[in-house]
């Protein structure tokens, strides 16, 4: 990582987990394969951000840390990037095992618990879809017809804006504007707060 951390994969530590690598990462990760329209890809890290906004628009004042499980939601693919869905079945159990081990380190390292209870997963999910209909019809060249029959006809929300950014105004919004005040805090010290903090560092 460009953090310096060494990310073990097959056992990941929260420790080794930067914000900075996750920024980065999916910012330059593509949705869609980078089959989108427009100058840019739509990264991954713009799509968090619009999973985050849907679901304050589904469910208005609702807390902080299930906001941040949002944003995150995705965050696994700063490491293996972004597969679709039928893929991901292919691959099986051991991918999604994968997956969530990384998906575990990463919630840890900014103290949320390692699984979101079930109702907040479900949340999300639902916010992922809406994003993904819209991102579809929007900058995918689905028809509205194409998208309802794949996605689901999506809730009567404002839809978001769907305006693919370059690589470094993603990585600068994902976590460095405001939504919590600036860089989400971490509930482990970070290897500058702690340089003996993790045997895998640099």
């Amino acid at each position: 990582m460009l953090s310096g951390r060494r990310l073990d994969l097959l056992d990941p530590s929260p420790l080794d987990v930067e914000i900075d690598d996750i920024a980065h990462g999916l910012a330059r990760v593509a949705r869609w394969n980078g089959q989108t329209v427009g100058p840019h890809a739509f990264s991954v890290a713009q799509h968090c951000l619009v999973v985050e906004e849907i679901v304050r628009r589904l469910k208005p004042g609702i807390d902080a840390r299930w906001r941040l499980a949002a944003l995150l939601h995705d965050a696994p693919e700063y490491v293996i990037g972004d597969m679709i869905s039928p893929f991901k079945s292919a691959l099986g159990l051991d991918y999604r095992a994968f997956e969530d081990r990384l998906e575990r380190a990463i919630h840890i390292r900014f103290g949320l618990p390692p699984k979101p209870p079930a109702e907040i997963k479900r949340l999300i999910k639902e916010a992922d879809r809406i994003s993904a209909y819209f991102e579809a019809v929007e900058l995918a060249g689905f028809s509205v017809a194409e998208a309802i029959a794949v996605f689901g006809r999506p809730p009567k929300i404002p839809p978001p804006k769907m305006e693919p950014w370059a690589p470094a105004e993603a990585q600068g919004s994902i976590f460095g504007g405001g939504i919590f005040g600036g860089r989400p805090k971490t509930a482990i010290a970070s290897a500058t707060e702690n340089p003996a903090s993790s045997t895998a560092s640099k």
